[in-house]
């Protein structure tokens, strides 16, 4: 169950192991029965050992907070973590809930379980690909603008515009391109449209140069939007207040873009990856 600790620590921190008496008259309760049956002996595995702890019994407060605490950065290496999280998050959804990431400690993420905000199945398959690509800063940006979509409007524009920001950065950087602080969300499309080879004039076929030309109109426009609608400035008397179909729209349509971006890189780390093969066979022979 834990990486980082024992796991009869980390029952010590999830679960009131204290209240619970032996299920064998031990006088010790069921800490004593722990020790024996999971470090003296090993004949308890980890779903016997949560069976025991009623685990398939306990109230839901108690298994939200033993899932956090599985969960927490002390308990798991970032990987495992991650890993796990996802994992969860899988079956957590079919009831309506979630792991949110909701702080960081040490620069590792801090997740509760929260009422999960119901979308579209695309919501879900951007999800499942900015969780892979990063787990941390990128997928937790995006989890954060789905979730502002109906109760804060410009809360959720302006995310939409920092998540793209987020994917060309991190992206920029592991192909090992400068980026400077006052790049802003243009300007770095521009420098990663270089990379994965998406500038339209990087193509002969007409259909293709006039998608990645919209691309690009999209990538400007969101950057627009945060500028208009979004909360980076203060809106003053005047100016349009977003509705949460606008603030839909424009999270989505980053959400797409952001997926678009991060499969290309792959494809593209994948060709270079190929080609190199390709080479050193050529050179073998």
């Amino acid at each position: 169950m834990a990486t980082e600790m024992e796991d009869v620590e980390l029952i010590q921190r999830a679960w009131p192991v204290a209240e619970i008496p032996s299920p064998f008259g031990s006088t010790g309760g069921i800490l004593d029965d722990i020790y024996q049956h999971t470090v003296r002996n090993y004949d308890w595995d980890n779903d016997e050992l949560l069976i025991q702890l009623g685990f398939l019994t306990c109230s839901q407060a108690q298994l939200f907070r033993f899932l956090e605490e599985v969960a927490a950065p002390v308990v798991q290496t970032s990987e495992a973590q991650a890993t796990l999280v996802s994992e969860l998050n899988g079956h957590l959804q079919h009831d309506g809930f979630r792991l949110a990431m909701t702080g960081k400690v040490s620069g590792s993420p801090i997740y509760k379980v929260q009422q999960a905000v119901l979308g579209s199945p695309a919501d879900q398959g951007i999800s499942a690909a900015l969780q892979a690509f990063d787990p941390g800063d990128v997928h937790s940006r995006w989890i954060a603008a789905v979730e502002r979509r109906i109760d804060d409007s410009r809360g959720a524009i302006t995310l939409a515009r920092t998540l793209l920001e987020d994917v060309c950065k991190w992206i920029l950087a592991e192909a090992n391109v400068d980026c400077q602080e006052k790049d802003d969300l243009p300007v770095l499309y521009r420098k990663l449209a270089k990379v994965l080879r998406l500038a339209p004039d990087d193509h002969t076929e007409q259909t293709f140069r006039q998608l990645l030309g919209s691309c690009q109109q999209i990538v400007e426009l969101l950057g627009s939007l945060r500028s208009k609608l979004g909360d980076a400035h203060s809106p003053g008397p005047k100016r349009a207040k977003p509705s949460p179909r606008h603030a839909e729209l424009a999270v989505n349509l980053s959400g797409t873009m952001a997926t678009f971006l991060v499969d290309t890189w792959k494809a593209r780390k994948d060709e270079a990856l190929k080609a190199s093969e390709s080479a050193e066979v050529t050179d073998a022979q």
